[in-house]
């Protein structure tokens, strides 16, 4: 335990893994930043700092990640240049005592939902009044918003519930609150995550409750854009649909994780879901918001998957043609249902599919991007990049998707909206010059 305050000259917090993980480092930052420290987020190293690790349990890379910068860190607590080392979330929840063996430089691990325990360990006083707040990580312009945690989905591949627990809904009062009070500090784009957000609200209420939700959110006032991600296919609710026509501020777009299309491959994989199915709510989401973005993931290379059924995935993509895809090789996770079954791809022909669907997205995004040449976009300006501002559509999120690159012979606001009139495209990223 660290209990002299002198000590404390700066807490510098690494967040690896996805948005909601980011989410959970922002609301320790803000504790901590309660507790009269000074917080940084993946700040230089600094002589003295202490060092907090937020890490990823998901997959095989994740944990790697996660694993190779405590062990960097760990070297330089060693070689004192760190004070102090902590290490917290998914990895540390499932794998504590084998990580306490190899790398016993860790001042403490602990798991996940341990804001308080990490700050009582550091010698500092937890405000329990002020439990929530956030420092933000990302651009004061938009923020994450974590609906729910946990999962009670049961995907054969998938860690998730092992790690984080069933699934439990934030209370729709809290989500509103913190959500004004983002916007009054400037935020104009939400992006609400989840593990499965078509789930939010049924541990709760009874009842599935996103529709409500996004209603009262999209009411708020100064809120520019709201943007859902983590839908699950199978139970979709259709009806958040018609609530995007009818609010302006509502994003086009859909993140909804498919993780393939081969019937024998999604009953292995227990998504609750099939083909056919899959396919009509493709054609329902695109009837009923036509100028939707669809952003989707697959799974290759999982157990059984034959060489038909990856050919089929293949022609499955090049025929619905989505806005952005990403794909993620199988990784065996122990403990899911997935880990013991037979049938093993071999790791090389994993990532050959991998590259092999990628490539042809590639050309689809290529194709897509190309027939935007001409027109003029609504385009949020993220930052300042060399000689251009960097900003993304509506039809974008932040870090995985598309990004519009503006040419800087005006001076533009980062944070704020601009016109403009896309003039060249590239695989991934559309150029562009500000109007008006």
């Amino acid at each position: 335990m660290l209990t002299n305050p002198e000590k404390l000259k700066r807490i510098n917090v690494y967040t690896f893994g996805c948005a909601k993980n980011l989410v959970d480092s922002e609301k320790l930052m803000g504790a901590l930043r309660a507790s009269a420290c000074i917080v940084v987020h993946e700040s230089p190293l600094q002589k003295g700092d202490l060092v907090v690790v937020n890490t990823c349990g998901f997959i095989n890379d994740a944990k790697q990640e996660s694993i190779n910068a405590i062990l960097e860190f760990a070297e330089q607590k060693n070689t004192g240049e760190i004070d102090g080392l902590f290490v917290y979330g998914c990895l540390s929840q499932r794998y504590k005592e084998e990580l306490l063996k190899e790398i016993p430089e860790v001042d403490n691990y602990f798991g996940i939902n341990s804001i308080k325990e990490i700050i009582e360990k550091m010698g500092l006083s937890f405000k329990d009044h002020l439990l929530g707040e956030r420092f933000l990580s990302t651009p004061g312009h938009y923020a994450y918003l974590k609906i729910s945690d946990g999962c009670d989905q049961k995907c054969s591949f998938c860690a998730i519930p092992l790690i984080k627990g069933k699934h439990k809904s934030v209370p729709d009062q809290e989500l509103i609150t913190e959500s004004r009070k983002l916007v009054d500090q400037g935020v104009r784009e939400l992006i609400l995550v989840a593990q499965d957000s078509t789930y939010y609200g049924l541990d709760l209420y009874g009842q599935r409750r996103l529709f409500k939700l996004m209603d009262s959110l999209s009411s708020i006032k100064g809120l520019e854009w709201l943007r859902l991600q983590y839908t699950y296919p199978s139970s979709f609710p259709l009806e958040i649909l018609d609530l995007m026509n009818d609010r302006g501020n509502i994003c086009r777009y859909l993140d909804i994780p498919l993780q393939h299309i081969s019937d024998p491959v999604l009953k292995k994989m227990r998504r609750g879901i099939n083909a056919r199915k899959s396919r009509e709510l493709i054609e329902t989401i695109r009837t009923k918001v036509p100028e939707i973005a669809l952003r989707t993931t697959f799974l290759v290379g999982h157990p059984g998957e034959s060489d038909a059924d990856f050919e089929e995935l293949l022609d499955f993509v090049e025929e619905v043609k989505f806005d952005r895809l990403g794909v993620f090789t199988f990784s065996p996770e122990e403990n899911t249902y997935s880990y013991g079954l037979k049938n093993v791809v071999p790791p090389g022909i994993r990532e050959e599919r991998a590259q092999q669907l990628m490539s042809v997205q590639q050309n689809i995004s290529l194709e897509r991007n190309n027939q935007k040449i001409g027109t003029t976009c609504k385009v949020l300006i993220d930052r300042k990049e060399g000689h251009y501002f960097t900003g993304r559509t509506e039809f974008d999120s932040p870090e995985v998707d598309n990004e519009v690159f503006v040419e800087d012979h005006k001076k533009l606001a980062i944070g704020s909206f601009y016109s403009v009139e896309i003039t060249g495209a590239g695989y991934f990223d559309l150029y562009g010059k500000a109007l008006g």
